[in-house]
Formats: C-alpha cells, sequence, structure tokens
C-alpha cells in the first residue's frame, strides 16, 4: 500500500488505524506504515480494521475526509470535518466534459489491451485461435476507433469487438468447461463465475481511488449508467490484471470438483475461490489504478489531453 497524492486507501482486514497530531499510522503485525497527517486529505477503508478514534480525531482536525467501503469497495458512508466541503469543482469538470474526448481513447486502448493478449495466446497455443477475417477485422476497428466521431459508433464498436474477444478467448479453453462467450447473471459455467469474480475485485479498487478523487463514479463517458465512470477505467485494465489471471485458472488450476455448476447457476467452490482471489490481489495493479484516475481528474480540471495507462 503506498499513498497517492492526496487520497490513501487501506485495504483488506487486520489493519490499525491511529494517528499523532503529526502523523497517520497503519499497523498490520510487524509491518507498521506513517504519513504525514496533513498529506492525507482522503482516508479509505475498505474492508474490515480497527479504526481508532486517534485517527478520526486527528484526521478530521486537519481537513481530511474518510470514507467507509464494504470489502467489495462499494461505499457505505463517510466523515466530513464540520463545515466541510468536497471539492465540487472536479464533479463540475466531470458534468461538462465533453464525452467522446475520454470515450475515444478508452475504447482504442481497451481494444489494444485486447489485440496484446489474445496474440499472446496466440503464441502459447500452438494453433490458430482465429478464424478467417477475425483479426483483420479486430485491427481495422482499432483504427476506426481512432476516427471515429459519434458516440453511437465507439459504443457499438466497443460492445461487438468484446464480444468477439470473448469468443475467441473461448477456442482456448477447455471446451468441458462450458464457455462460449461472456453473459450475464446468473453464470452458468465456471468461466463467467471467475470473469464476474475478477471484475468485481477489480471495479471495487477503482471505484476507491475515483472517490478518493472525487470523482462520481456514475458520471460516465464511455459507458453510462451506476458506476459508469469506474467500467470505462477498468475496461482497458481488464485483459492484464484479470482475464490473464482467469485463463490461466481455466487452463491450468481448474478441477470439476472446484465448481458445481446446475441449471441454473454454477458456484465456484471456497477453494478455488480463495486460489483465485489471492492471484488477482496479485495482479490488480493499485498503482496503476490510481496514476490512471489522477490523468482523467486532471485532464478535467485542466481541460487536458486524456491517455489510457494500460498493459
Amino acid at each position: 500500500m503506498a499513498a497517492t497524492e492526496s487520497w490513501l486507501p487501506v485495504f483488506g482486514y487486520g489493519g490499525h488505524i491511529k494517528a499523532t497530531t503529526q502523523e497517520l499510522i497503519i499497523a498490520r503485525g510487524s509491518d507498521i506504515r506513517r504519513y504525514p497527517i496533513q498529506a492525507v486529505k482522503h482516508l479509505l477503508i475498505v474492508g474490515g480494521h480497527t479504526l481508532h478514534t486517534s485517527a478520526v480525531t486527528n484526521l478530521l482536525k486537519a481537513g481530511a475526509a474518510i470514507t467507509i467501503f464494504d470489502i467489495d469497495g462499494t461505499p457505505v458512508g463517510y466523515l466530513y470535518p464540520y463545515g466541510y466541503r468536497p471539492d465540487e469543482a472536479v464533479r463540475l469538470a466531470q458534468e461538462r466534459a465533453g464525452p467522446h474526448r475520454f470515450a475515444q481513447p478508452l475504447a482504442r486502448a481497451a481494444l489494444q489491451a485486447r489485440l496484446l493478449l489474445l496474440e499472446e495466446l496466440y503464441d502459447q497455443t500452438g494453433h490458430d485461435i482465429f478464424y478467417a477475417g477475425e483479426l483483420d477485422f479486430l485491427h481495422q476497428a482499432r483504427e476506426e476507433l481512432s476516427v471515429s466521431v459519434t458516440m453511437e459508433n465507439l459504443r457499438r464498436l466497443s460492445r461487438l469487438t468484446a464480444d468477439m474477444y470473448y469468443e475467441i478467448l473461448s477456442r482456448t479453453l477447455p471446451p468441458e468447461l462450458g464457455f462460449r462467450r461472456r453473459t450475464g447473471r446468473p453464470y452458468l459455467d465456471p468461466v463467467n463465475a471467475m470473469f464476474a469474480l475478477g471484475y468485481a475485485m477489480l471495479y471495487g479498487n477503482c471505484c476507491v481511488s475515483v472517490i478518493g478523487a472525487h470523482l462520481d463514479p456514475d458520471l460516465g463517458m464511455l459507458h453510462e449508467g451506476a458506476g459508469s465512470f469506474v467500467h470505462d477505467l477498468i475496461e482497458p485494465q481488464k485483459p492484464s490484471m484479470v482475464d490473464r489471471a482467469v485463463i490461466r485458472f481455466a487452463r491450468e488450476e481448474i478441477s470439476s470438483g472446484d465448481y458445481e455448476c446446475g441449471e441454473k447457476r454454477c458456484y465456484l467452490g471456497a477453494d478455488l475461490s480463495a486460489r483465485l482471489t489471492a492471484a488477482l490481489r496479485d495482479s490488480i495493479d493499485q498503482a496503476r489504478i490510481d496514476a490512471q484516475v489522477r490523468i482523467a481528474r486532471d485532464a478535467l480540471l485542466a481541460n487536458a489531453e486524456f491517455h489510457v495507462l494500460y498493459w
């Protein structure tokens, strides 16, 4: 865990959070981290930790906000100093921003990240995973995304190429797992269930940073609806942070005893879920997520160029 410019997330369980008038102290066993209290403008507590009143009092006196999240990254409440006003300039800039300026690089980066993983899998499998014309179409779509001028076309191409990507992925996996394409709930095969677990973790980590930066998670550019801005930012991160780990588990680490599928739903076993969660904690790069959120915030506030970090 490392401090970002102004927001500091504490993930997981078992941390002890306390403070003096000079520093915030976060301890997990023998691991003790110290931060100048004036540098922490927003403490984000995710999961189950011991929060000492000394931390609450000294952070609030220093003008910091504290937001509490469930372990999945869902915000449940906050503490603000008396008279505190959230940074409305960030939200106002987000409301006024033209979505195309952000949606275009996000859509193109998401497709590029998926192409990189598909090419990696192509090299690994030793046989052609593409049907005739598919790879050419995906490369053509990437170029079209670079010049597309309408939001409708950006969203259409983004959905189409994402659907193609998952269908191509299915050809690299054992057919007995029953994965053919990405589906919504309820998940009827273990691969879709593993993707859902990974994407939920990635969403939670990104949502924490978005709120830490005073951005609105529901004001998306490429996506629309609840959590749309978080979905915007995680789309290019999915292949490297989640998909690669899920594919490895599906090809190498899963057995028939690790899941149970019925007519209505597929359940992952506790051991498989625990092993996959541990792998995803290693592959989800919080520093890159924080950096991407800062880039988005700064691009909004300064009306500057927005670029996407991926892979």
